[in-house]
């Protein structure tokens, strides 16, 4: 994210359950990494460019974006160079979930 011109703040915090409790996480969209960012929460592999997207829009009834589990072709597990491929982004809020993008 810092290539991408991001300022980034690293917390390591092995406990995130009260942040995600906080953005209205779904069980089921959990996944191995957490951020926070201006106020939306980012859970796993979710590509740069839908949290560009998300920031420029800033949809007020989104609380987050995920893509659950560790994608085989998702940023970070793709080999460089290959396109993201076989996964969806989803939106969540307090209620309901949508597919923000799908590869």
């Amino acid at each position: 994210m810092e290539q991408k011109g991001y300022a980034v703040n690293v917390h390591h915090q092995s406990d995130w359950t009260d942040v995600k409790k906080a953005h209205f996480m779904p069980p089921q969209l959990q996944s191995c990494h957490s951020a926070v960012i201006d106020g939306y929460l980012i859970e796993g592999h979710v590509p740069e460019a839908d949290i560009a997207r998300l920031l420029k829009e800033r949809p007020a009834n989104i609380k987050g974006l995920a893509a659950p589990g560790m994608p085989q072709h998702s940023p970070g597990m793709a080999q460089p160079g290959q396109p993201y491929k076989d996964f969806e982004v989803i939106a969540f809020s307090e209620d309901k979930l949508s597919i923000y993008q799908q590869y």
